[in-house]
């Protein structure tokens, strides 16, 4: 149970100490505690029943305290509300939201970023996430129903605050610029912070953070972005002690984590984290149905296309285009040995897991990238893995694909050579507690530009398959 302490901190171990030692020396975990009969549990560490009931019921608790959920009503059917609820009910229990200052992206987000919970942006570099950020700290000034009426805190670990594309937004966003003086968002309550590393973020999020939330009214945290002093600090690390590394991240990603959502309930603000994302290399042995299938789009004379030169000259050859060539028997060998053998094939241990469990086949719900086969460009995964994943509320992907056109060239000897055009870009939502996922691909998700006055909804187009 040493893992107690970082899922629930203030968990009163004191209560439970004999307990806990014994379920330590047996090498039980908290989710083998919540998830496992408890006649398995005390067959296993030969402790009473009842006293493993109860402990599991005190850490539930504390998860429910945690998480803002109260136990009673969740353990008592009679007391939850009833189905009758009339609207003004309905209207008081949903989440403040903050909104986008576009009509087209708030549709898309139900109205807006809501309080209360953690949510991500993630995105390739220049997929306007900052763009998106920086919008939110001058709608969350802004009265209902655009905001909350209250103060922004942004904390960056890479550059500083754009004060001068505030700036920007503030004198060409329609909304913001027709408003009095005195309503207007001010920069003055953007407040800001720089977290260079990873000791620095740690005590700013642990101390300064509550400090400023309670002095300056606080409404909105930004954290951008949430993967860079983690991936300084930990990746750079290699050989024996990666392990280790990556199990102490993971044990800080869970205790930021919990105190980002102690922050968000206590106070009713929202927090909203950039991440960066990491090309995405699958396994040989990963189900069909997760690899990308063929591509949708390819080159035509004089038109526009969404794929680079780069990306065409790299194609893998057409089926068929091979047959009739085979390797020496010492290259076939070779290659042969060379290769991992499929898990759980030829280990004797059993059948191997079926093909539907393997990560590479489920992240394609949850990472943004990967739920459409027949995607024709690379595949992206926000950092940070399936620890961070799980501790967020929210996730929101920012897609790019840049648009090549080719020109005709001066020289009518020489063909026309493709350039980059534009990129176009969408805001798909991954998942959320309030408003339903984007379909697959790009299916539903919302074609934007990034103009002088921030985030702007595009006409919809047919979009391509992501």
């Amino acid at each position: 149970m040493t893992d107690l302490a970082d899922i629930v901190p203030d968990f009163p171990v004191g209560q439970f100490d004999n307990l806990l030692q014994v379920l330590e020396r047996h090498k039980v975990t908290t989710t083998e505690l919540l998830t496992c009969q408890v006649a398995d549990i005390g067959k296993r560490t030969q402790l009473p029943l009842l006293d493993i009931k109860r402990l599991a019921d005190a850490v539930v608790a504390a998860l429910h305290r945690d998480l803002g959920v109260s136990a009673s009503n969740a353990s008592r059917p009679e007391s939850r509300p009833s189905l009758r609820s009339s609207l003004a009910q309905l209207v008081e229990a949903s989440p403040a939201l903050i909104s986008t200052l576009d009509d087209s992206l708030d549709k898309a987000l139900g109205g807006g970023i809501p309080t209360g919970y953690i949510t991500e942006i993630t995105g390739e570099s220049g997929a306007a996430k900052t763009n998106f950020l920086l919008t939110l700290c001058l709608a969350v000034q802004l009265p209902a129903p655009h905001g909350l009426g209250r103060h922004a805190l942004y904390i960056s670990t890479e550059a500083g605050l754009s004060t001068v594309r505030l700036s920007q937004m503030l004198s060409h966003h329609p909304l913001l610029a027709n408003l009095d003086k005195e309503d207007r968002p001010s920069l003055d309550n953007v407040h800001s912070a720089v977290t260079p590393d990873l000791e620095s973020q740690e005590h700013i999020m642990e101390f300064q953070v509550p400090v400023m939330i309670e002095r300056y009214n606080i409404g909105l945290v930004i954290l951008d972005s949430v993967a860079a002093n983690y991936r300084a600090e930990f990746e750079r690390a290699a050989g024996k002690n990666r392990g280790s590394n990556m199990a102490t991240r993971s044990n800080d990603l869970t205790r930021l984590g919990a105190h980002l959502r102690q922050l968000a309930k206590k106070h009713d603000l929202a927090v909203v984290v950039a991440n960066q994302v990491t090309d995405r290399f699958l396994s040989p042995f990963a189900p069909a149905s997760s690899r990308m299938g063929p591509p949708r789009s390819s080159y035509a004379g004089g038109g526009v296309t969404q794929e680079s030169p780069l990306a065409r000259r790299s194609k893998a050859l057409p089926p068929g285009a091979l047959d009739g060539l085979e390797p020496p028997s010492s290259m076939a060998d070779h290659f042969r040995s060379s290769m991992p053998e499929p898990p759980g094939l030829y280990d004797g241990g059993g059948p191997p897991a079926p093909a539907v469990l393997a990560l590479d086949h489920q992240q394609r719900w949850f990472t943004g990238w990967g739920d459409d086969p027949f995607a024709d460009y690379g595949l992206k995964t926000p950092a940070l893995g399936l620890i961070w994943c799980t501790q967020i509320a929210c996730r929101i992907t920012l897609l790019k694909q840049p648009v090549y056109e080719i020109q005709p060239h001066d020289d009518p000897d020489e063909s026309g050579l493709p350039s980059l055009s534009k990129w176009r870009r969408w805001m798909k939502v991954v998942f959320a507690p309030h408003v339903q996922e984007t379909g697959q691909g790009t299916e539903g998700a919302v074609e934007f530009a990034v103009t002088p006055g921030g985030l702007k909804g595009m006409v919809q187009e047919e979009p391509p398959h992501a």
